[in-house]
């Protein structure tokens, strides 16, 4: 089977209709009706943390995120077992597509309870820095080295800076930027190699999409778990990073 590029499987998984998650919506529809309108706004314009909502609630609503968008992509997976199920999209298998559709869905959603600002995937052509910053946290949740180094250097950045923008420098440039592209290297070799363990599984009818269908959900979910728990433990989510921080603002301004 040919190398599968992960950049270009990226690149065409955003292209899909389904895959953009608005922040600002999305954040809404999960803390209304859970924490009082004030603190909803507040966690809107800087960040859940930011607004007071402890990482234990966010962790109630994050896990219920992920059993949702689970069962979706898992019901896709198994339609795509079947043969004649899903064709090519370009030069990549329509599966692997929507696979990593329902990836970027997740990742979105999880990062913007945790903390992270709107990646603008609405935009015409995905920019090299949300390609980056996207290419990381898959990378996280394939265990791929580096990756959570490369994110931690770039979440230190926004954190102190309360930051509505991603840091274009440190992914585009110095020590993140070699991380990002050996991560995509790897992916591309992690994705290859799943992709032709399921499509073995596609020459028998049936018994194809039980195992299609059963790989994604055996990966998917401990994937999103494993990106769960590193976002749940960044100072990005932490309350009290961020009362710490206005403290010292406090302090300093008194002296």
């Amino acid at each position: 089977m040919e190398k599968i590029e992960f950049e270009t499987v990226l690149v065409e998984s955003a292209k899909l209709p389904m895959v953009k998650i608005d922040r600002e919506l999305f954040l809404r529809k999960e803390l209304k009706g859970r924490f009082a309108p004030e603190i909803v706004e507040k966690a809107i314009q800087y960040s859940p943390a930011y607004a007071g909502i402890s990482v234990e609630d966010i962790n109630k609503i994050a896990k219920s995120c992920i059993t949702a968008e689970t069962t979706r992509v898992t019901a896709i997976s198994a339609a795509a077992g079947i043969p004649g199920g899903f064709a090519l999209i370009g030069t990549i298998p329509a599966d692997l597509t929507q696979y990593f559709a329902h990836i970027l869905r997740i990742v979105q959603e999880l990062i913007y309870l945790y903390g992270w600002q709107d990646l603008n995937l609405a935009t015409a052509e995905m920019n090299q820095e949300t390609k980056n910053l996207l290419t990381l946290f898959v990378g996280i949740m394939f265990g791929v080295n580096g990756a959570v180094n490369a994110i931690n250097n770039v979440a230190a950045q926004i954190a102190k800076q309360v930051a509505k923008t991603l840091p274009q420098k440190a992914l585009t440039k110095g020590m993140v930027y070699p991380i990002v592209k050996r991560v995509a290297r790897l992916l591309g070799v992690k994705m290859t190699k799943q992709i032709f363990s399921k499509g073995v599984a596609k020459v028998v009818p049936i018994i194809g999409a039980a195992i299609s269908g059963g790989l994604t959900f055996v990966t998917y979910k401990p994937m999103s778990e494993k990106l769960r728990k590193y976002l749940a433990s960044s100072e990005l989510a932490s309350v009290e990073y961020y009362q710490q921080m206005e403290d010292e603002v406090i302090v300093d301004a008194e002296i």
